[in-house]
């Protein structure tokens, strides 16, 4: 089957988009032309298999091509203003967005989209802690108008429950009563949604949750008893709401008895629900089920200030690896969306390094057949230019478009990706210089402080992984390798990145050290900041979160108790924390030196 086959012919479709108001010239400025679409009788059975549901969720992946998320928008949270009397279709542009017209969607078709992902929160018009889960008319027809308007660009489009206020945390509640509030809520919301759009085309997608299952069933924003859920009872509750959601749909009848669904997967980050504990539920339509996860790693590039440059052969690798792993559920059948991924814009502009992210992105969803959403909230593409705004970029969304790639196979589109990926991994090796830094090994270990500010402008290697260029570019590191017991020092110089503030998480990390010298132990014997000797506020302790790379927590917030595998050269652990440096949100941090000693069991 062709990946770029459409209903339509798009080179038509975008001809007539080009020349509407508000999306004008700018696009063809911008973007590029796309390959002319191939007119056969394929294309014909395509619309006949797409009206008779006659495909599998791995063969509809082909077609939904590269997707992007109206983001901030239907889901920007304004529920106590429904509470007070708004009308709540007002909420659209609480979070600063337009309001979204069919020439912002038909633009964003005719720059290469051909899925549109419209998060909603639906609580936005339910007056539910009165026990009421009526959605308000308003906001299901304004919904309904959006859907309209991508289904009319002939494009599929995804709809969901979105955050919505973290409501979703009434499922980890103390209170049965609660739980079991949360439970009718979700099934009454999905009803109503269902009954709606139940006789729509099977280009509409529905999709169980966001984020929301998995840890955040613990969420205390509105049940503010919640937390109850262990780790496991978060995985069997995620289980649960989406076997829930399956039954549900499938029951309203119509074209929901066989309506693709997107299961969403544990927080939707990929190595958490490629966890054993994770489930898909049963199904009784055969090959409807796409599973959801996200992609923003590493973090601190993709959501944040901290790093300004991608592209190292670590981080090549690491994207690679993770997205490989999905394959897990498409050897099942499962298709696979990714539901969201970016990298933030920088004011009005790319991050450096945001082509190459992207390319590679893109290469290993056309090698594995996964369905890329880009979320953007009117930033890289302009609602009220309907363009995306940066040629390079613009251009790449556009070469992957169904129609740009309607003439190639599935094979050349897969033997494209996957040259792509090995040159780029090529390209990355070639540009590796020696700045002073120990490059990363298998068979060494190296000792380096990992570090992000509290204002999240500054990292240095953040992880278990030790890349040293994985770091906001300016940063000066002096990092050791480490050839056995002995004392060793190790620092960060951060004064020519300006003023970082405080810290977010700061750990001494020994790369391979639980492989190469196994229950060795780390006792800091000076601890530095802007060459002054800092006090500790707690004892540091030995340990590994990965069973590879030994760790020094020396402020990790989100470790409130000592592991099992602490260990210090004293066999002491009272004292023992992981978070022993304590650094005011304001203090500027412009070095940080450590010596420790290193020693054998």
């Amino acid at each position: 089957m062709k990946k770029g086959i459409v209903a339509k012919t798009a080179a038509a479709f975008i001809a007539s988009a080009l020349l509407m108001s508000g999306c004008g010239t700018a696009q063809s400025d911008t973007a590029g032309t796309a390959a002319e679409p191939q007119e056969s009788q394929v294309q014909d059975m395509t619309e006949e298999s797409t009206e008779k549901n006659t495909l599998t969720a791995l063969e509809v992946s082909k077609l939904m091509g590269n997707g992007i998320n109206l983001g901030n928008t239907m889901e920007a949270y304004d529920h106590a203003g429904y509470l007070s009397g708004k009308d709540p279709t007002s909420s659209e542009s609480a979070w600063g967005m337009p309001h979204t017209t069919r020439e912002m969607i038909d633009g964003m078709k005719a720059a290469g989209f051909d899925t549109l992902r419209i998060p909603v929160a639906w609580t936005n018009g339910m007056n539910f802690e009165s026990s009421d889960y009526t959605i308000d008319p308003r906001l299901l027809d304004r919904v309904e108008e959006i859907v309209g308007y991508a289904l009319d660009a002939d494009m599929y489009v995804i709809v969901n429950d979105h955050w919505d206020g973290s409501w979703w945390g009434m499922f980890g509640s103390a209170s049965e009563e609660t739980r079991n509030s949360a439970m009718e809520m979700y099934k009454s919301m999905w009803s109503q949604i269902a009954e709606r759009f139940g006789d729509y085309s099977y280009k509409l997608i529905f999709e169980s949750a966001n984020e929301e299952l998995g840890d955040r069933l613990n969420d205390k924003d509105i049940a503010k008893d919640s937390g109850t859920l262990s780790e496991n009872e978060c995985y069997e509750m995620t289980y649960k709401i989406n076997s829930e959601f399956v039954k549900l749909i499938r029951s309203t009848g119509g074209k929901n008895a066989d309506r693709f669904l997107l299961i969403a997967g544990y927080n939707t980050d990929i190595t958490r629900t490629c966890d054993d504990r994770y489930k898909m539920p049963e199904d009784t339509a055969d090959g409807k089920l796409f599973l959801s996860v996200h992609y923003y790693t590493p973090w601190d590039y993709c959501g944040i200030k901290a790093l300004d440059h991608w592209g190292s052969p670590k981080q090549y690798d690491e994207q690679n690896r993770l997205l490989k792993m999905l394959t897990k559920f498409t050897d099942q059948g499962y298709g696979i969306i990714i539901g969201e991924y970016a990298v933030l814009m920088n004011g009005l502009s790319p991050k450096p390094d945001t082509d190459i992210f992207y390319t590679n992105f893109l290469n290993n969803c056309d090698l594995y057949n996964y369905v890329p959403m880009l979320w953007d909230c009117n930033n890289l593409y302009r609602r009220s230019e309907c363009r995306i705004v940066n040629e390079e970029l613009g251009k790449l969304f556009l070469d992957r478009s169904l129609s740009a790639q309607s003439s190639l196979s599935d094979e050349q589109i897969a033997e494209n990706a996957q040259k792509g990926i090995d040159e780029a991994l090529e390209a990355a090796n070639d540009r590796m210089t020696d700045d002073g830094d120990i490059p990363a090994s298998d068979d060494t270990a190296v000792a380096w402080i990992m570090y992000q500010s509290g204002d999240y402008t500054a990292a240095y290697c953040v992880g278990d992984l030790y890349d040293p260029t994985n770091k906001t570019y300016g940063i000066k590191a002096q990092n050791a390798l480490i050839t056995g017991e002995g004392t060793y020092t190790v620092s960060l110089d951060l004064s020519d990145i300006g003023n970082p503030k405080g810290v977010a998480f700061s750990a001494l990390g020994i790369s391979n050290g639980e492989i190469l010298y196994p229950g060795y132990t780390v006792t800091i014997d000076s601890f530095k900041v802007n060459g002054a000797e800092k006090e500790l506020s707690g004892k540091p302790y030995t340990s590994s979160d990965d069973k590879k790379c030994t760790r020094v927590n020396l402020w990790n917030q989100w470790v409130n108790k000592v592991p099992e595998d602490a260990r210090t050269a004293d066999g002491d652990l009272e004292g023992a924390s992981a978070q022993v440096w304590n650094a005011g949100k304001n203090e500027k941090i412009m070095n940080v030196e450590i010596t420790f000693t290193f020693s054998a069991p």
